[in-house]
């Protein structure tokens, strides 16, 4: 980091040079130059104002959708999760930041008495990350239940944006092309609208889909849940990956797991982001030789090679 900018008025913390594999699911990944966990967004904002426009960001919640290759990041990761950080109701939605923990999103609506929010149990990741990529399970997706959000931009500024001025699929959120905007954006609030429900049947419906997530899914070892897409309906890339014989190929300590074939795994973090990397290319090149399917990473895999 150096002394390349002197930032004022910050409350967060500030580091140079930060192991992202202490920022990873995965227990792997490369140092960020510069690395910002702040207090608040207002907070967020004073630091971004500060960051020069060139400067690469990346915004990270539970780290559990992401592979930083060794070479690190070359500029500034923001860390939005925070154990501190809670739900609230506002005006009859449910609000949360970016860096609310999605189960503890959906514990808080089932205390609310607020039901289709208690799959958001099996997602492991943060509210922000959940938005960016549309995360779902069990039949739930996020922008399903989206009102309206609160973006922030490079500046600093922050700007509420209704659900209508985005584009959202499977597994994938994009502002509309004419939507008003000002350069990168990021996710850093939103409001949910949920039905009313029953706070006990919502507590035995988590705690159902939590049995399942732990009978079928490597859950005690450190991973970063599906590596690729389903391509299609009725073909779900753990088929696929099992069908090409590929279930317990292991690459220096990382492995696809045994339980889950489109699960990769990283049993006491022995393995190296680059030994991760190979085991999704290898899987690519192999389903796509032996099934015709080219499979499309879920992970987002970022920064230098070593």
């Amino acid at each position: 980091m150096g002394n390349d900018i002197r930032f004022q008025g910050l409350r967060g913390e500030l580091k140079a040079n930060e192991p992202m594999a202490l920022h990873s699911s995965w227990r792997a990944g490369g140092p960020a130059r510069r690395f910002f966990a702040p207090a608040d967004l207002e907070d967020l904002s004073a630091f971004l104002a500060q960051l020069p426009e060139s400067e690469p960001i990346l915004f990270v919640g539970l780290g559990s959708n992401l592979l930083v290759r060794e070479g690190g990041w070359p500029g500034t990761v923001v860390l939005t999760y925070s154990a501190r950080r809670a739900p609230r109701m506002d005006e009859g939605l449910v609000y949360a930041e970016a860096g609310v923990a999605c189960p503890k999103l959906a514990r808080f609506a089932a205390d609310q008495n607020l039901g289709s929010a208690e799959w958001l149990t099996g997602i492991p990741g943060t509210v922000g990350g959940a938005l960016a990529m549309n995360a779902g399970c069990y039949g739930g997706e996020t922008w399903d239940i989206v009102e309206r959000v609160v973006t922030i931009n490079r500046r600093g500024q922050l700007r509420r944006r209704g659900k209508d001025e985005f584009e959202f699929g499977y597994r994938r959120c994009e502002l509309k092309a004419d939507a008003s905007g000002d350069g990168d954006e990021w996710f850093a609030s939103a409001h949910f609208r949920l039905p009313e429900g029953d706070r006990e049947e919502s507590r035995e419906i988590m705690k159902a889909l939590l049995t399942k997530r732990r009978h079928t899914q490597p859950l005690q070892l450190p991973n970063a849940g599906s590596v690729f897409r389903n391509p299609e309906e009725g073909r779900t890339a753990a088929r696929l990956i099992q069908s090409c014989g590929l279930k317990r190929l292991e690459r220096n300590g990382a492995r696809i797991s045994e339980k889950h074939a489109n699960f990769i795994v990283n049993p006491g973090g022995v393995a190296s982001a680059a030994d991760i990397e190979w085991l999704i290319l290898h899987v690519q090149q192999k389903v796509e030789q032996d099934q015709g399917v080219r499979l499309v990473p879920e992970v987002k895999i970022v920064g230098d090679s070593r």
